[in-house]
């Protein structure tokens, strides 16, 4: 089903569909907030938020950025899922101030109480959770709740960081259970769309063995996955944390490989979904094997082949696509678009190498120096695209008869 026609209105095409402020926002933040976080991380910079610079880091990247991405993303999905009309214009417009006042309050923490801060920033969380449900449960489309658990585990993960962050003076469970619930998304909305996208790609261009369809063993798959992440957060240093971890992986490699990726080189928009992917297997695996070897397999692997693995590469497929399709471009990778996934996909790659190689500091430059390019590129090739009206088709003239 197409995305239904926009309301008429006054409002600019920034505010007529909820991809369009929140990828553009989303992605100047990303880039922006990690050429903050190096000069912060050595201490050359400040903020003044109540979090210690690590904690604002691991904060702005999941309850700043990726809700951004989340939000955008949903708020697309929906009309589709619904057949009604999107979220748009003064509400929309009013999520995203709410999101931008979430940053600001983070950041300046410190000066107004971390309550204050807290109360502003999962204000954004809540109403992205209370529109989606309303939408959803208006258009009667009830299986399409269950997205919903996983933007609730984020909410509550969020809520935990700012009391764990007060209390404790760090954060510690909520680091895991927010990025453990992003992982949980990619494994349920990632489950549809790349086999999705893959199938539609072969059927027209590759034909032969297609994606395998959606069964029991996914379900069974992304249960025993989001358990095993649940326990990371909880209880990260039990055995059994480690044996369902490493369990979640090799049944997620078993998912990736159903999917038929490895005929899909031909189309970058395709295959850096499978990409994506891979790090939701190798995150699990690396984070297993911290539990059970952790004098050999550093957390920080795990986590960043999570963080800069799974969610910032398919965030970023994920936004590349929607931005073309849906604002009426033709679905091809151009060299730039090429340029930000191989970046991204290095950024990934090195940023696991400096949890294995701490004292080469060079690799975390790098990585951040890539992740810059991929999300400031990002900006830089789709921003007017998000900010303009969608292009329409031309329709071709009639053969004469």
């Amino acid at each position: 089903m197409a995305i239904p026609r926009t309301r008429p209105g006054a409002y600019p095409a920034v505010l007529s569909y909820g991809f369009r402020p929140f990828f553009l926002l989303g992605s100047l933040y990303a880039g922006g907030a990690i050429l903050f976080w190096l000069p912060l991380f050595y201490g050359r910079l400040e903020t003044s938020s109540a979090f210690l610079p690590v904690d604002w880091h691991v904060h702005e990247m999941l309850f700043g950025y990726l809700a951004a991405i989340v939000t955008g993303f949903l708020l697309t999905a929906i009309p589709n899922w619904t057949g009604r009309l999107p979220v748009q214009g003064l509400p929309l417009l009013a999520l995203v101030l709410l999101w931008l006042a979430g940053r600001v309050a983070v950041f300046f923490s410190a000066e107004t109480g971390w309550l204050v801060g807290a109360a502003v920033d999962c204000a954004f969380l809540l109403a992205v959770a209370a529109a989606a449900a309303t939408e959803i449960i208006a258009g009667r489309n009830w299986r399409n709740l269950k997205v919903l658990l996983p933007v609730a585990v984020l909410l509550a993960a969020n809520v935990m960081f700012h009391v764990e962050a007060h209390h404790q003076g760090v954060s510690d469970i909520s680091r895991r259970l927010g990025l453990g619930a992003a992982v949980v998304l990619i494994m349920i909305i990632g489950g549809r769309i790349v086999p999705s996208f893959t199938r539609n790609w072969l059927a027209r261009e590759n034909q032969g063995r297609l994606p395998a369809p959606f069964s029991h063993f996914d379900v069974a798959t992304i249960a025993l996955s989001a358990a095993a992440l649940a326990a990371w957060a909880f209880v990260p240093e039990s055995s059994a944390t480690g044996a369902m971890l490493i369990a979640g992986s090799a049944f997620n490699a078993i998912r990736l490989v159903r999917w038929a990726g490895d005929r899909t080189f031909r189309d970058p928009l395709v295959v850096i979904l499978h990409i994506a992917f891979a790090f939701v297997p190798i995150g699990l695996l690396l984070a297993g094997l911290a539990v059970v070897l952790p004098e050999t397999v550093p957390s920080a692997a795990g986590i960043h082949a999570f963080s800069v693995g799974a969610v910032a590469c398919m965030t970023l497929a994920v936004m590349t696509r929607a931005t073309l399709g849906h604002t009426g471009r033709e679905l091809q990778a151009n060299i730039g678009t090429r340029v930000v996934f191989v970046a991204i996909v290095l950024a990934a790659v090195m940023r696991i190498g400096a949890a294995f190689l701490p004292a080469q500091a060079m690799l975390l430059h790098i990585s951040a120096t890539l992740w810059v390019a991929a999300f400031l590129g990002y900006a830089a090739l789709f921003g007017g695209m998000l900010v303009q009206p969608k292009l329409r088709l031309r329709k071709p003239n009639k053969a004469p008869s």
